[in-house]
């Protein structure tokens, strides 16, 4: 009997085949839906890659018009878990592609091909106040990309994924040497491109957080630039207050005598901080002359003239300025309004002579870059130099602009490195225009260098 029965639904199933009709009878779709289902392929294209680099994630096999999330999760060089994730429904065949497809929900919304990375946040009971940043170049930053059936907000880790791929995301490209410097008291990690150069070189100098910070010169590295990582602000306190301005312009003379290095085409980036360092050696050095020079986030006002201890102890004297927002977090911009009309607070930026690139946010609520940057505009503006200033400045971007695909931080935990101070700082921006604001910014700056540094530099030393 129950032979019979196979029999005639073979018979039927025959028919229907050869008729051109192709859908199969309930029975046979359930049994192919349950026990014979081809798995969803999730692919992921390039798996290893620089961190600046896109990525093409799509989703094949599924049921069409089927929900699904696609997710994210790094575990970080600290310690702490951080995840994004976006909500799709798949086209009629039963694709979804996350470089055409719009996202209805989750850590970010509509057609974003990196919203991945950039929306990264901590896991839910993650340490407050964290911020992402990669401690260890030497390995990548590991990213497992999953889907997962219908569409969650939660408990990813308490669910099995349809499918998984591991990627890698690199700061340091292939062949680029990681070369510790400690020369004639300077401290920094060099970064070397492979070939036998001479190439270009951009010393990088990061802002008031301290500590050596090596990813940015290691992606600059990674783009054919030698870059010196500079530390400046270190655990040791002595140290960090006795340095003055000779500090950094032998930091540029080590970077500038390097056999790899083309001696005139060396440029300086500073953020924050970083950003007012680089504007007092561009406007007054004697000895340290920049190809050009790219400051993010920073301000003219009070020039590093002096030793660490004098420029802090200015700012502190200022820090009645600052206020708390009603979450508590530390806004600092007001710390240096109105801007001061007396000259000798603020770097003469009439004096410099290279092309410089400044890179503002519209709501920088750690510094105040957009007054500092119009004052700056009026006074080259006066000098004859305002031919020489490049400004990029974008609307709700916050002052933390880093490398693209970097997730956002509003606000994060800082400890000022002169008196040990722990706070919630009020960084500002919204997670959308700053990561497009980091992604436009980073492809101009290296346009920048590129144009001021390789021109005229055979095509053969060139990565």
């Amino acid at each position: 009997m129950i032979l019979r029965s196979y029999c005639i639904l073979a018979q039927k199933t025959a028919r229907l085949l050869v008729s051109g009709r192709h859908q199969l009878p309930t029975c046979i779709r359930l049994r192919s839906a349950n026990s014979l289902a081809v798995r969803p392929v999730l692919s992921v294209q390039p798996t290893r890659a620089l961190v600046d680099e896109k990525f093409q994630i799509v989703v094949r096999n599924l049921f069409p018009k089927q929900e699904v999330t696609v997710h994210s999760l790094h575990h970080s060089d600290d310690k702490d878990s951080w995840e994004a994730f976006g909500h799709y429904i798949s086209d009629d065949n039963g694709t979804v592609t996350v470089m055409e497809d719009a996202s209805t929900g989750g850590t970010y919304t509509g057609t974003e091909p990196m919203g991945l990375l950039w929306s990264l946040r901590p896991i839910p009971g993650s340490r407050h106040g964290l911020r992402l940043r990669k401690r260890n170049v030497l390995s990548p930053m590991v990213v497992n990309i999953s889907v997962y059936k219908g569409l969650m907000n939660q408990g990813f880790s308490e669910e099995a994924p349809l499918a998984t791929v591991v990627t890698e995301r690199w700061y340091l490209a292939p062949g680029v040497q990681r070369v510790d410097i400690r020369e004639q008291g300077v401290i920094g990690t060099l970064f070397i491109p492979p070939g036998p150069g001479p190439f270009p070189a951009v010393l990088d100098i990061w802002g008031g957080g301290g500590g050596l910070v090596e990813y940015r010169a290691a992606l600059l590295a990674s783009h054919g630039f030698v870059a010196l990582a500079l530390e400046f602000l270190s655990p040791n306190k002595k140290r960090t207050l006795d340095i003055e301005t000779g500090y950094f312009e032998m930091a540029y003379h080590i970077l500038q005598s390097l056999p790899q290095v083309s001696s005139d085409r060396v440029a300086v980036l500073g953020l924050s901080f970083g950003a007012s360092v680089t504007l007092t050696l561009a406007a007054y050095s004697k000895t340290a002359k920049p190809r050009c020079c790219v400051c993010i986030s920073g301000s003219h006002v009070y020039p590093v003239n002096k030793t660490l201890f004098e420029y802090f102890q200015l700012i502190n004297q200022s820090l009645a300025n600052s206020r708390f927002d009603e979450n508590n977090h530390l806004i600092l911009r007001d710390v240096i309004l109105p801007i001061p009309t007396e000259p000798d607070l603020k770097v003469d930026v009439g004096k410099i002579k290279c092309p410089l690139l400044l890179v503002i946010a519209q709501d920088d609520q750690s510094w105040a870059t957009v007054e500092s940057t119009e004052d700056m505009e009026q006074i080259m503006e006066r000098s004859g130099n305002r031919h020489l200033l490049t400004v990029l400045s974008y609307p709700d971007a916050g002052h933390l602009i880093e490398p693209p695909y970097t997730p956002h931080i509003r606000f994060s935990y800082f400890i000022n490195p002169h008196n040990k101070d722990k706070v919630m700082m009020l960084w500002g921006g919204q997670p959308k225009p700053h990561a497009d604001a980091q992604e436009d910014a980073w492809e101009k700056i290296l346009r920048f260098l590129h144009k001021h540094l390789y021109q005229d530099i055979p095509p053969a030393n060139k990565l």
